[in-house]
């Protein structure tokens, strides 16, 4: 008891100052992927079980929920690329964009090691599950990824419309700037092994 009651103070310290990602981009992160980003976020994730710390959604997200087929007035490239450039700040880089290499061993292990401290740290709280339930933090985490997605399916319509304009980048899709290698047929395994 008493070590818990020590512990909380540090924890409410240390949340205080992680309603952002840790590289300081205002991109908005599920409660999940705000305890693998840093040591602060991993070692704040009893606050974010008993709903002290939330992640904050961006106005335009909010107005994406609200109605993501709305059409731009005017519906001119200008205003098409204004209302994209803050969903590509909300949402990080869409699938159209080169992707970072982030397949390497080490940021594998940095993420495996953050989650295994924030699994730690949530299990300072008994009944887990209900507390985040209870707390209202299970209804905030659901309300952020229908968020994340609603702007998601905002940002794709956004470009379509750009492309059926002939509008420039980033009003559109880029079709020839994402060049993925195919993976080979023959490099392909099944995960399990066959007779």
């Amino acid at each position: 008891m008493r070590t818990t009651l020590c512990i909380l103070p540090i924890l409410a310290v240390l949340g205080a100052c992680t309603t952002a990602p840790a590289d300081g981009s205002p991109e908005i992160q599920t409660s999940s992927a705000a305890n693998r980003e840093s040591v602060r976020g991993a070692v704040a994730s009893p606050l974010r079980d008993v709903n002290v710390l939330r992640t904050k959604i961006p106005q335009v997200l909010l107005d994406a929920m609200a109605d993501p087929y709305a059409l731009p007035n005017p519906a001119n490239c200008a205003r098409i690329t204004g209302m994209i450039l803050p969903l590509n700040g909300a949402l990080g880089a869409d699938l159209d964009e080169p992707a970072q290499d982030e397949d390497d061993l080490m940021v594998r292990g940095r993420g495996a090691a953050l989650g295994a401290v924030a699994g730690a740290a949530s299990d300072l709280i008994p009944f887990r599950g209900w507390v985040r339930r209870l707390s209202g933090a299970q209804r905030h985490d659901s309300l952020v990824t229908a968020a994340i997605n609603a702007g998601a399916v905002r940002r794709a319509y956004l470009k379509g419309l750009g492309e059926s304009r002939n509008c420039k980048l980033p009003a559109r899709p880029s079709h020839d700037l994402v060049e993925r290698e195919a993976p080979m047929p023959e490099t392909l395994k099944p995960r399990y092994p066959i007779r």
